[in-house]
């Protein structure tokens, strides 16, 4: 299977059994799922009793004083005690095993290049910060929203890239699988292809 560079315009092979795999809807979808769950972090907490500051001492003893009996200071009823039933964070987690997330990125990279969304470049490097120097190229590529994967994230593209709403910048080790589906046009490097093949 050949796909031809953006840059240089050269023929390269890319492995049939990665990006020529037929659409599982079904497994896509549990892992982008499971990936969205994951993402999620339980915010809300509160403190119980037995975890607020201050002493376990009796304040008075039972009986003769005339009060309320009391057994000690933390006591939700008090000021600054603890919470009767204390809301605690809850933890999501969705585990997806290896097999199936590999599956799911070989299927979502099929795909891509199915409806030419994919542009592979020997390297993508810009040379100053200033974002109308990105913007001149991507101007023939595509209008709305470009994900960009790199081996490392050079400083020039990460500074011209940040005040652009619609093109994100990713390395290998952070591939976001929502914005991989969401774009409208993936650019990945020669390297990033062949760290692809070699995982995959």
């Amino acid at each position: 299977m050949f796909f031809i560079l953006k840059d240089t315009k050269n023929k390269i092979n890319i492995s049939k059994s990665i990006f020529n795999k037929k659409f599982n809807k079904s497994l896509v979808h549990q892992v982008v799922i499971s990936f969205s769950i994951n993402k999620r972090s339980g915010n809300k907490a509160q403190k119980n009793k037995s975890e607020v500051s201050g002493s376990n001492k009796k304040p008075w003893r039972q009986k003769g004083t005339g009060r309320a009996r009391v057994g000690m200071l933390r006591n939700p009823i008090w000021r600054s005690g603890g919470v009767t039933f204390a809301s605690k964070s809850k933890q999501y987690k969705n585990k997806i095993n290896k097999k199936m997330y590999k599956g799911a990125i070989k299927c979502i990279l099929s795909e891509l290049i199915k409806q030419k969304r994919l542009i592979i470049f020997n390297k993508f490097l810009i040379k100053s910060h200033k974002t109308n120097i990105l913007l001149n190229k991507l101007k023939n590529i595509s209008n709305g929203k470009i994900l960009i994967i790199t081996k490392i994230i050079d400083k020039n593209l990460f500074l011209s890239s940040r005040n652009i709403y619609n093109i994100k910048i990713n390395d290998i080790k952070n591939i976001n699988l929502l914005n991989l589906i969401n774009s409208d046009k993936v650019i990945i490097t020669l390297d990033v292809l062949k760290h692809f093949e070699n995982i995959l």
